[in-house]
């Protein structure tokens, strides 16, 4: 295999579970930007991003017997995504002020008390998949994003386009792709609109990212710039939020499962988005926590039978 152009050995000092957090920013089993190792194995998991540098291609080791989380980059982008590495795995993410307040929730904080949400810092990275997303099935929206970051995308660098890895295609790119060929992405024009108009204004987002500080300044001056755009509503500012700023206070209002979900974990039913805002505003600025939790313990709404009871650990890393 080719030489990395840069390494890094981390030690989170919490056992940091590595492919868990990266499936947070996994856009459908088929996501061409990454290739997880099955559950139980240490990787290395990949990934492939474009930062303010360039683009990079991570090869990522879950924590070894040490406890290092080990970490390998190629491209012009390795300095800048391993300086990051934390970030992506949750070291950023503060409980400060965090308080169960109901049973479930605690019995789910207790259960679950190494879960975070990371941060990328890279928001078109994740609004244009998010765009797509809108308002279709994920079937349809993962398979639209697979095809458009494979035609327009390019190949990750070094090792990582040996193992299929493909790397998002930039601003320029995607504000140049014309109609008719969105359609052969079956990507509708209110979606595609919506992606070549955010990639007009990538420069904007990219420089509220950067800020990257631990207030809630940086998470409302990033849902204004994105709702401020045609097309672009409160539930893909929150899909974009969580993942970009890791953040903890992001409700995805608008979606199909998430009121539906919380309501039958935490009062025995279904709720719409009105009851959901009443139900999570006494966890302010932690309301989206309360769901990552819910999420981690897979505390969702049965087809049918009684209410599911807790797991007993994370997903398998």
């Amino acid at each position: 295999m080719e030489e990395p152009d840069a390494t890094r050995a981390w030690r989170p000092d919490w056992p940091c579970p590595v492919r868990h957090l990266l499936l947070q920013q996994r856009r459908g089993a088929g996501d061409p930007t990454m290739r997880l190792a099955p559950p139980g194995e240490r990787g290395p998991h990949w990934r492939a991003s474009r930062t303010p540098e360039g683009p990079v291609a991570l090869a990522i080791h879950s924590q070894d017997g040490e406890g290092e989380v080990r970490a390998r980059a190629w491209g012009p982008g390795s300095r800048w995504a391993l300086d990051q590495l934390p970030d992506l795995l949750g070291a950023a993410d503060d409980w400060t002020g965090f308080e169960p307040r109901h049973p479930v929730v605690a019995e789910a904080r207790r259960r679950y008390p190494h879960v975070r949400r990371g941060r990328t810092l890279r928001p078109l990275e994740s609004l244009v998949p998010s765009i797509i997303e809108q308002k279709v099935t994920g079937t349809e929206a993962f398979a639209g994003f697979r095809t458009l970051v494979r035609k327009y995308g390019e190949p990750a660098p070094g090792p990582g386009a040996a193992v299929g890895l493909h790397v998002q295609p930039d601003a320029a790119t995607l504000a140049g792709i014309p109609s008719w060929a969105w359609l052969g992405l079956h990507i509708d024009p209110a979606r595609s609109r919506a992606v070549v108009t955010a990639a007009r204004h990538a420069d904007a987002f990219e420089r509220i990212a950067a800020r990257a500080d631990p207030t809630a300044a940086t998470a409302n001056a990033l849902d204004r710039a994105i709702r401020s755009l045609p097309g672009l509503g409160v539930w893909t500012s929150a899909e974009v939020r969580q993942r970009v700023l890791g953040d903890n206070d992001a409700v995805s209002f608008g979606d199909y499962h998430v009121a539906k979900d919380a309501g039958w974990a935490l009062v025995g039913r279904e709720i719409d988005d009105l009851e959901l805002a009443e139900l999570l505003e006494p966890w302010r600025p932690h309301r989206g926590r309360v769901l990552l939790l819910l999420d981690a313990a897979r505390l969702r709404r049965p087809r049918r039978g009684h209410r599911a009871s807790l797991r007993g650990h994370l997903p398998d890393v």
